[in-house]
């Protein structure tokens, strides 16, 4: 049955992934035996108004999953895995925006390793206070819907829940992205081809990149430091074993999906050119400095701290998503050999 399928599967977002496939196979157990003897009473198979009526009356996803949930006190088993789940994210993203802020301040401000192990002790302290803020929260929300339900029944999450808040089965079964088609595959090596070319173009060609730019660029008084050549080797790199990998893929009609080690070790290798950017001093230079120091140097100290600023922006941000893409393919992995175990 699709609609207990559906179910299931949302129920599973907020079990102990320890223990998941296990609550999940005895609770398809007991919920079938239910359906079996609803549809042996009724001598037929219950229609979907009837089946969304009779999951309704079960319980919504969350309320469900909290009965395989430990035993908690300041916050109950309704509200718990709702709980659980708004304090992971939020630390989440949380330490990521600290990283950030900490990456741009310590940058802008020539800090020393003194301020980035300051900045690094710092952060349990507002994990902590993050965590208290969250806690305090669910649990005055747990004291009011606890203590007053008819003043506040819109806060309740037992009562009525729509089966459309539940995910289609093929996207809960599977965290994967699309399938790709051989004309998609097909079509990626050749653009990609073409935007090497392209590539290969600009140091000749500044106006392929630049457009009427190149004109203005040429003419300015600034000119671009030796970092950026080293900058765009790299790149021109980094596309052509991407371009490689695809190739080989295609070969080996392995193009259907993109395996998830792929995906990080791509945007691993990407990080080494905005790496090499930010390990230069300067980004833009003037092209007569005797002339035109007093006039344009400001100017141009100007631009290298804002280029500054938005590469160690990028390089945080970029570097985040990697540990989060590397986390959860580790986690997936102990997961699957832990079921394999069993």
């Amino acid at each position: 049955m699709e609609l207990l399928d559906r179910y299931l599967e949302s129920v599973r977002k907020y079990l102990p992934w320890q223990r998941q496939d296990d609550i999940i196979a005895e609770l398809r157990a007991n919920l079938e035996s239910q359906l079996e003897d609803k549809e042996a009473e009724l001598g037929r198979p219950l229609t979907k108004e009837e089946a969304e009526a009779w999951l309704k009356e079960i319980g919504p996803p969350t309320k469900m999953a909290a009965r395989y949930q430990p035993q908690q006190y300041l916050i109950g088993p309704t509200f718990f895995p709702v709980y659980w789940m708004v304090m992971r994210l939020t630390f989440f993203w949380v330490a990521a925006i600290y990283v950030v802020v900490n990456a741009v301040v310590i940058a802008t401000t020539n800090g020393t390793w003194n301020s980035v192990l300051q900045a690094c002790l710092r952060l349990p302290l507002v994990l902590m206070t993050t965590a208290a803020w969250i806690t305090l929260t669910f649990a005055a929300i747990e004291f009011i819907v606890t203590h007053y339900p008819s003043k506040l029944p819109t806060i309740s999450v037992s009562d009525g829940w729509p089966s459309t808040a539940m995910p289609a089965l093929e996207d809960a079964l599977s965290p994967k992205k699309k399938q790709r088609t051989r004309a998609h595959a097909i079509a990626e090596v050749i653009f990609g081809f073409l935007f090497l070319i392209w590539l290969l173009l600009v140091p000749q060609h500044p106006y392929v990149l630049w457009g009427p730019g190149a004109a203005f660029l040429h003419s300015s008084p600034f000119r671009l430091a030796p970092i950026w050549f080293q900058f765009y080797c790299c790149i021109v790199v980094l596309n052509v074993l991407q371009l490689g990998w695809r190739c080989v893929e295609l070969a080996r009609g392995a193009w259907r999906q993109a395996h998830p080690v792929q995906q990080v070790v791509m945007k691993a290798i990407g990080l080494i050119p905005l790496g090499v950017l930010l390990s230069g001093q300067v980004w833009v230079l003037l092209r007569n400095p005797a002339l035109d120091q007093a006039q344009y140097g400001p100017t141009a100290d100007g631009i290298n701290q804002g280029i500054r600023l938005s590469l160690t922006v990028v390089c945080a941000i970029v570097s985040a998503q990697l540990i989060w893409e590397a986390g959860r393919l580790g986690l997936n992995a102990y997961r699957r050999r832990i079921a394999a175990m069993r």
